[in-house]
């Protein structure tokens, strides 16, 4: 009787097990949208016409641009003043395509879309506000001088009119600004490899890089407009010097920060040198070394801009400076938006690389955003 006992509990102790890990299998292949979905508490009725009243508001604050543009008289002459109108409507356009497309995109069960709308839905009304505000101050009232201060119409209308040499410099100024960028990267990452992993070549190498380091970039541009046989190859020299200090900084201090017992762990197994280096070394530091290519694209954005308005006679800063030489204060201000916008999406891109081929730190995923 209790060896018959014995045998049903360990076959119900089985199945439970094999219950278990059943489970454990169903959780591992939920996404984080699922999990996410699980934990989440049903919203009441006043949260969610709260959500829908701010996914609508950039709409209304949109609209209120628009209003403030037609109704209120200008403060000074307006040439081509649907330029600016046709801008908002666009923009709402492109906001109310991307609201149907994240709720259609909600009713075939993927969530994701629809909660970064709504995230971003004060973002647009805030964009909106502001424009309605920038315009008050500059063509309704004149509180910002015109045209030091130009209006968004007037910048906008100088863009298109000189759309074919802004076009022209951002191709010189992204071909400059990547040419340097990853020649920095490049010499970083050899140059921060080697210190980090061997003594020896840290201990040579390391004062020059505290030597060169402090310097600023745009002291390198006098230098560089004596001594550089084209102003080309000298601008392309400050953007990398810069890339290449932040680079081989994040990259020496990632290695050198790596457990020495994940090497003496590798050794046993009988890794190789170069084993140790690109499959150990390298991998934990990928996490600063990606900050360290962040950071020196942002040194890249600056040196490129100091770079293009002394010395380079092509690019965005030098079509700034040249404007700003003539007086044209709008197509000064249309090409800062050109930069701000490329500089803005360019970081972006560093950012979604880096979160994914970091995306093991929260585990692999599917659907990983």
């Amino acid at each position: 009787m209790e060896k018959k006992k014995n045998v049903i509990l360990s076959g119900c102790r089985t199945e439970e097990d094999n219950f278990s890990r059943q489970e454990q299998r169903k959780m591992a292949a939920l996404t984080r949208q699922e999990l996410k979905d699980l934990e989440a508490k049903e919203k009441t009725e006043l949260e969610k016409a709260f959500d829908i009243l701010i996914q609508c508001l950039p709409n209304v604050c949109g609209l209120l641009a628009i209003l403030e543009y037609l109704l209120i008289p200008d403060n000074s002459t307006n040439r081509n003043p649907n330029t600016y109108l046709g801008f908002l409507v666009l923009l709402i356009l492109v906001y109310d395509i991307c609201g149907i497309a994240a709720a259609w995109k909600r009713r075939s069960g993927d969530k994701k879309m629809s909660e970064r709308f709504r995230y971003r839905a004060p973002l647009w009304s805030a964009l909106f506000l502001l424009f309605t505000g920038y315009d008050y101050l500059t063509l309704k009232t004149g509180i910002l001088t015109q045209p030091f201060v130009p209006c968004i119409n007037f910048i906008l209308n100088a863009a298109w009119i000189d759309r074919a040499m802004i076009l022209d410099c951002t191709v010189h100024t992204l071909g400059l600004l990547f040419l340097g960028y990853f020649s920095g990267v490049a010499l970083g990452l050899v140059t921060g490899i080697v210190c980090g992993y061997s003594r020896k070549a840290r201990y040579w190498i390391d004062p020059v890089i505290k030597f060169l380091g402090p310097i600023p970039t745009s002291t390198w541009i006098p230098i560089m407009m004596v001594i550089a046989s084209s102003l080309f190859g000298g601008a392309v020299f400050i953007i990398a010097l810069g890339s290449w200090f932040a680079v081989t900084v994040a990259t020496m201090n990632g290695i050198a920060n790596v457990d020495r017992d994940y090497f003496d762990a590798a050794r046993t197994l009988g890794a190789s040198e170069r084993r140790l280096i690109f499959g150990v070394a390298i991998p934990h530091a990928m996490p600063s070394i990606l900050s360290g290519c962040t950071q020196a694209m942002s040194s890249s954005c600056t040196a490129i801009m100091i770079a293009e308005m002394l010395g380079v006679k092509s690019g965005l800063g030098w079509y700034m400076n040249w404007s700003k030489s003539w007086a044209s204060y709008d197509k000064m201000f249309a090409a800062l938006f050109v930069i701000c916008f490329i500089f803005t999406v360019v970081t972006k891109v560093l950012d979604r690389i880096k979160r994914h081929v970091l995306r093991w730190q929260n585990g692999a995923e599917k659907n990983y955003g």
